[in-house]
């Protein structure tokens, strides 16, 4: 090959100032980013489109030499491109943090990333337990599905969900991501770790980002799990917009600009004694408003 050639290929992960970028059909480079990213400040993500020069293709090395136009871009984790989050919470063991889960979902949709919410370890919940959650995030604008990733069910879905997307698993430690990506990459060959049964808190198995690569255009990143989320200097009296359960009743309140917290004659509450919204995940907003209102205090 020659030693000028240019290829495309995307960043699947970063170490050390060394980048791996994966070209479709001719497989992965490690690259060093020429100096002109630092020069302008930019910095290659996990995820990037990027343009290479090969240096070696019998030794697969090259150089980086440009960036592609991203279409998304997250803080947390720092990925670029994505195009759908799979939200990874167990049913049990460790119980759902239904408020962290909440924050994801919020998160995923301020930047207008579809999301997927996959409720593990079916297979040790009770029907009632998985009807609860269910039933919790029926009207939450997202498609919600239950698996055992342990028992390698309900896996076919998730393939048809990820196929010809960039898709980034978020969820805490302990859920079971680590297993998933093993039944659905068994190349990764990922440590799985074991649960602190009495913390009920997972050991953080994945250390760094990185992408894994499925199939043609079929791209899958695990993050280190998160155990605490911020949402940053988010104001709060834009965490409504978020609640697609909200939408049907914005308008019909008594006040135009209402919270759904304090006013009287508040739709939204009025649909919350009536089981149309539900009381979880209303109470859930509560709890990140005052969040965000007590953030900006300080």
């Amino acid at each position: 090959m020659d030693r000028e050639c240019e290829l495309t290929g995307r960043i699947m992960k970063g170490i050390a100032g060394f980048y791996y970028v994966n070209v479709e059909d001719d497989g992965v480079y490690e690259c060093h980013a020429v100096g002109i990213f630092r020069k302008d400040k930019q910095k290659p993500l996990v995820g990037d489109l990027v343009k290479i020069r090969v240096l070696d293709s019998k030794k697969r090395e090259g150089s980086l030499v440009g960036i592609c136009k991203r279409s998304t871009a997250l803080i947390r984790p720092e990925v670029a491109n994505v195009d759908q989050a799979l939200i990874v919470f167990a049913q049990i063991f460790p119980e759902p943090n239904l408020i962290l889960l909440d924050k994801f979902l919020i998160m995923m949709l301020e930047h207008e990333i579809e999301c997927v919410i996959c409720f593990n370890k079916q297979d040790i919940a009770k029907d009632s337990k998985r009807e609860e959650l269910l039933n919790i995030y029926s009207g939450c604008g997202v498609k919600v599905i239950t698996i055992s990733a342990l028992e390698a069910q309900g896996l076919q879905q998730i393939r048809e969900l990820l196929k010809n997307k960039f898709t980034v698993l978020a969820g805490p430690s302990g859920v079971g991501k680590s297993t998933l990506i093993n039944h659905l990459c068994p190349q990764a060959k990922m440590e799985t770790g074991e649960i602190s049964k009495k913390m009920e808190r997972g050991k953080h198995t994945t250390r760094h980002s990185e992408l894994f690569y499925l199939d043609k255009g079929t791209y899958l990143m695990d993050t280190p799990g998160f155990t605490a989320f911020s949402l940053m200097d988010m104001p709060e009296n834009t965490i409504k917009n978020y609640y697609p359960e909200f939408y049907p009743y914005e308008g019909k309140c008594k006040y135009q600009e209402c919270s759904h917290i304090h006013e009287p004659k508040c739709a939204v509450k009025d649909a919350v004694q009536t089981g149309a919204i539900s009381r979880i995940r209303y109470e859930g907003y509560l709890t990140i408003y005052e969040e965000q209102k007590n953030r900006r205090k300080y």
